[in-house]
């Protein structure tokens, strides 16, 4: 697992919320994930390939004793769905991918999510030269979310059985959201 970012300062919301962040294993997001993202599916649906890799980044952001924001990162080169005409970049490019991210509904819009994005995308970028862009598999619904923190949709529409529609969303590792 790469080292954990530090600590998280008062939340960027301006909302004065209280929280800190910090490096988990990768059980320490899956009751969030099961919770957010899975709900009623079984346990080994929680467990995704590299999660116990020696690259990958678990963080979870706690507000007070709670696990409220989770998200997970991967060395994960820019899918062959990724279409150059929308996002300027190809598949194949070497990306972290961003997996697993879940927030608690009553914790939303806190600024938690962007906090785990930025962390987890500086710490990785600094563990691992070379990486150009990052990305993920989002929700057609969550697809505002990405936007407002810096990806663009980079394929068409795709069904991921058993969850939904999905797009393929990348963010260069160096543009501001």
């Amino acid at each position: 697992m790469a080292p954990p970012p530090p600590p998280l300062p008062p939340s960027p919301s301006g909302g004065g919320v209280s929280c800190a962040i910090e490096g988990v294993p990768a059980a320490g997001v899956r009751p969030l994930r099961h919770a957010v993202l899975r709900p009623g599916q079984p346990a080994e649906r929680l467990v995704y390939p590299g999660d116990d890799d020696e690259s990958s980044l678990h963080l979870a952001v706690r507000d007070r004793e709670s696990v409220v924001s989770v998200a997970s990162f991967y060395l994960e080169a820019l899918p062959e769905r990724v279409e150059v005409s929308l996002c300027g970049l190809a598949a194949g490019t070497p990306g972290l991918r961003i997996r697993g991210m879940a927030t608690e509904p009553a914790h939303r819009s806190k600024g938690f999510g962007r906090a785990l994005v930025d962390h987890g995308l500086r710490a990785m970028c600094a563990q691992h030269l070379g990486v150009r862009a990052a990305w993920c598999n989002a929700r057609t619904t969550a697809s505002g979310y990405y936007e407002r923190v810096g990806f663009v949709v980079a394929s068409r529409a795709f069904e991921m059985p058993d969850i939904g529609p999905h797009v393929v969303m990348v963010r260069g590792v160096d543009a501001p959201a």
